[in-house]
């Protein structure tokens, strides 16, 4: 039995699960390892992304023949000119809508609650207790607002933090563009034979399912933000660059984000005018059809293979166990496991299939 490939792998993963345990329990050996890891870890995924978005370039300019330094600086002006034109430009309208909304707030307040007594009135004629649902669902909302409200004070408060990330991220995204072939060749140093090979395509393999993950569906909320832009801007919705800068970050979510960032859109043409909930609804499923037919398979490519109620089940899972950075995080994550789950089975399997070759 011990030479059976599950028992293996099973006595492989307690064992992880052991160390895993062990670490969290001596917290005061390793703390200072994790302070250094949380110090950096938001700095190298902002330069992670910027990464992932912009080594295209990098690539199309050294195939004419660039030097890898000027693509680099290419690269950063381009990117310091978009941060300058979003700035100039979606900056002051946000915070002009912010103020907008924030002068109106009591009255959209009041008008919710009609909107809320009306929906009440007629619970008997609802399949489900309205009451109830709305109750959880306003206790939720207060937790997460109050949760992201903390979060957002805790990180202007700490300047030093915010400068340390600021500092951070343009010296990681640097040596990304200009080391990333030396990165994988670099950890595989200690190692030889089999295990180095093994390693070598693990690594390539994570690369290739972040980088799916980054290109597709960065891009793919980018997009989709813009046309939900340009829709509510045509129909004259009250709070539009609010709303798409929403639906920017909750498009990140697969499959779950555009249904999320929709209820605030419908909440709101509904206070501004019914009519305008259809238009809204309207706009929602033209750019849902038109991200599904067009964009998702031009943007997305090979993606990275993910049932959607798998994805949802994860999202839902992570939400739970981690709060809102956990809905974010949770596609990529699990797509690396599975990544490194799968290549360990293959890697055992080619094992498998060399000893009996040589039996």
């Amino acid at each position: 039995m011990t030479n059976k490939n599950w028992f293996q792998t099973g006595i492989a993963i307690v064992i992880s699960l052991l160390i895993i345990a062990l670490i969290l329990n001596v917290k005061i050996i390793f703390s200072p390892i994790f302070i250094i890891l949380a110090t950096i870890l938001l700095p190298l995924i902002l330069g992670g992304l910027l990464y992932y978005l912009t080594v295209p370039i990098l690539r199309f300019l050294e195939r004419y023949k660039f030097n890898r330094v000027l693509s680099i600086v290419l690269i950063f002006i381009i990117v310091l000119l978009v941060i300058a034109a979003l700035l100039s430009i979606v900056v002051p309208m946000t915070i002009i809508e912010t103020q907008n909304f924030m002068t109106k707030m009591p009255q959209l307040q009041r008008d919710f609650e009609m909107i809320l007594e009306f929906v009440l009135s007629q619970r008997d004629r609802l399949p489900f207790d309205v009451q109830e649902y709305t109750d959880r669902l306003f206790s939720q909302l207060s937790d997460t607002f109050e949760g992201v409200t903390t979060g957002i004070i805790t990180a202007l408060a700490n300047t030093i933090a915010v400068l340390l990330t600021l500092i951070l991220v343009p010296f990681f995204f640097f040596f990304m563009l200009k080391d990333h072939e030396k990165v994988i060749p670099g950890i595989l140093i200690p190692f030889k034979g089999k295990i180095k090979q093994f390693l070598n395509e693990l690594l390539h393999d994570i690369d290739d399912t972040l980088r799916a993950f980054v290109h597709g569906q960065v891009l793919d909320s980018i997009i989709l933000s813009l046309i939900l832009y340009i829709g509510y801007s045509i129909i004259g919705l009250d709070y539009a660059i609010l709303l798409a800068l929403f639906a920017l970050l909750m498009n990140l979510i697969p499959y779950i984000g555009p249904w999320i960032a929709f209820l605030p859109a419908l909440l709101l043409a509904l206070i501004q005018d019914p009519v305008m909930a259809v238009w809204v609804s309207i706009i929602t499923l033209a750019a849902q059809i038109i991200d599904a037919n067009f964009i998702t398979p031009k943007v997305m490519g090979q993606g990275i293979h993910i049932h959607p109620l798998t994805v949802i089940t994860v999202v839902l899972a992570a939400g739970n166990i981690a709060g809102i950075a956990g809905l974010f995080v949770a596609v990529p994550f699990y797509a690396v496991i599975k990544t490194i789950v799968q290549n360990i089975f293959k890697y055992r399997h080619n094992i498998s299939d060399k000893m009996l070759k040589d039996i």
